[in-house]
């Protein structure tokens, strides 16, 4: 068989890759004074195709994208441990070859995205890029490097994905106007309050400065149960300039110019074909609330980064509330009231000591020139009325039968787990005696079936979970959550009359009170 010869094409004229290079561009650095805050805004994810496209192609997408990137990361992690010799040459060397870097981090998340068929359809780059980051920072750097006090982090572990709850999204450009990669918050608060404007509330009341100076207990806003994706901006928009002609320039309309409800938008993959995803969001209507509202989202210009977050919830539809978090250039907010009471409190010249006990907390406080004649000495306690400790037993007996369901729930659903209890097993015995047929046993209350270790047999992840078993268990945690919310409520309360009685400058006693419960 004869081969043609193929003309050689020197090295020099053959196509090479192109590279950006180096910015050559003022980099944007944050100011040293400037602030951030991050504000939550829940989602609107009812249409069942939203909600799919939220939680099994994006969510799941990433997730995958971060077990595999978890998965590198202790492969890499090992063989480092292992090459003894390398390592003590030259560390840093034996680190960039295995790819434990940002950089190296970023290049296995983009192999991974780029080697799969189905991830371009659902993620971005900048997306992937952000996730390689956090697994870098969260898993590798803190196990290879120390911190300030010596320690440093176990090896990188897969987490699991009930524990996956954050997408990280990418900070948008401060020095390019309308480039926001991943996660974009569109609309204003005018356009949202003109689409939900509350029957009841003033013709007067048109603009959201306006809607913030209302007395706290006016509605604001009358969002339906379900809200609209609004559309995306159509026709043409006029740019102010002209052409050689003198006719006005136009371009088409582009999310940018959206003025109406706040929404989050997603572009989706490089590949996808299902169009923005567009999730709603949802503002409280108390014009309480409102101050702020406008102090978070009534200047688009501080608007940095946006994170998609999920939380457990068993009344949402799917199990999963999902909320956007939006960090913005400026402090947080901080009431009139509450600016009032914290002056007041670091003007009062006093010093004072808090004593903690099991039931109750003392607080003693006197004049910092410790001269009687300048004030008298103050005694505080505080402990719980009769009325907190009654609602404290309901919710424990709540708690303990909830627990209890939880555990004949999953002794059905595993019975071969379980053991008879005395009781189960005195009655089988006596129907054995007096010849009556055995009667089955479908939640049997006995030990749970371990080896001579006292181990179980089988790992308590791997038993069977009934659809009841999730709800009631997600039921549960939404509990834990709203009393644990409640008891901080009640803790910066308490913490804010102490300090308004007291002054700022008090001693605590250095002590564990869990110790003391325990013994």
């Amino acid at each position: 068989m004869n081969v043609e010869p193929r003309d050689v094409v020197p090295a020099s004229d053959a196509p090479s890759r192109r590279f950006r290079g180096k910015n050559k561009g003022k980099r944007w650095t944050r100011g040293e004074d400037t602030e951030l805050a991050v504000i939550r805004l829940p989602l609107d994810v009812h249409d069942s195709g939203v909600r799919h496209r939220v939680e099994q192609l994006l969510f799941s997408a990433m997730w995958s994208i971060k077990r595999a990137l978890q998965r590198d990361a202790r492969d890499a992690v090992d063989a480092y441990w292992a090459g003894d010799v390398r390592r003590e040459t030259d560390a840093k060397a034996w680190r960039l070859e295995l790819g434990l870097s940002r950089a190296g981090m970023e290049r296995r998340a983009y192999r991974h995205m780029e080697k799969s068929k189905h991830l371009g359809h659902h993620v971005t780059k900048a997306l992937v890029m952000h996730q390689a980051d956090e697994v870098f920072e969260t898993s590798v750097s803190r196990h290879l490097f120390p911190d300030a006090s010596g320690r440093r982090h176990g090896r990188p572990k897969v987490g699991r994905w009930w524990e996956y709850t954050r997408i990280p999204g990418r900070a948008r450009s401060h020095t390019m106007a309308r480039k926001w990669e991943t996660f974009r918050l569109h609309g204003t608060l005018a356009g949202h309050v003109a689409a939900y404007r509350h029957r009841g509330l003033g013709r007067s009341v048109t603009t959201p400065e306006q809607a913030a100076a209302l007395p706290p207990g006016k509605n604001v806003l009358e969002q339906p149960r379900h809200l609209p994706a609004p559309s995306r901006p159509s026709g043409r928009i006029a740019t102010g300039e002209k052409t050689a002609k003198a006719k006005p320039k136009t371009r088409a309309a582009t999310w940018w110019d959206h003025t109406g409800p706040l929404a989050v938008v997603f572009t989706g993959g490089a590949d996808s074909s299902r169009g923005d995803l567009v999730l709603p969001v949802r503002l409280p209507s108390g014009s309480g609330r409102w101050p702020r509202l406008l102090h978070f989202l009534n200047n688009p210009e501080t608007w940095h980064k946006i994170d998609l977050v999920r939380r457990r919830d068993a009344s949402a539809p799917g199990g999963w509330a999902y909320e956007a978090h939006l960090m913005v250039l400026a402090g947080g907010y901080t009431s009139p009231g509450t600016r009032a009471r914290r002056a007041a409190a670091a003007a009062l010249e006093r010093v004072g000591g808090v004593d903690g006990n099991v039931s109750n907390l003392s607080v003693v406080s006197f004049p910092a020139t410790f001269d009687p004649s300048h004030g008298d000495v103050e005694a505080t306690r505080v402990d719980l009325s009769a009325d907190e400790l009654a609602a404290l037993a309901k919710a424990r007996r709540k708690e303990r039968g909830r627990n209890r369901a939880l555990d004949r729930s999953r002794r059905a659903s595993n019975p071969g787990q379980y053991g008879p209890s005395k009781r189960q097993q005195t009655r089988a015995e006596r129907r054995q005696a007096t010849g009556l047929p055995a009667r089955s046993v479908e939640v049997p209350r006995g030990a749970r079936a371990a080896n001579k270790a006292g181990a179980p047999k089988q790992a308590f992840r791997r038993d069977t979970l009934s659809a009841g078993y999730r709800l009631n268990r997600a039921r549960l945690a939404d509990t834990a959550a709203t009393s644990a919310a409640a008891k901080d409520h009640r803790a910066r309360r308490i913490a804010g009359s102490i300090t308004a009685g007291h002054g700022a400058n008090l001693i605590v006693e250095d002590c564990d009170i869990r110790t003391w419960y325990r013994r």
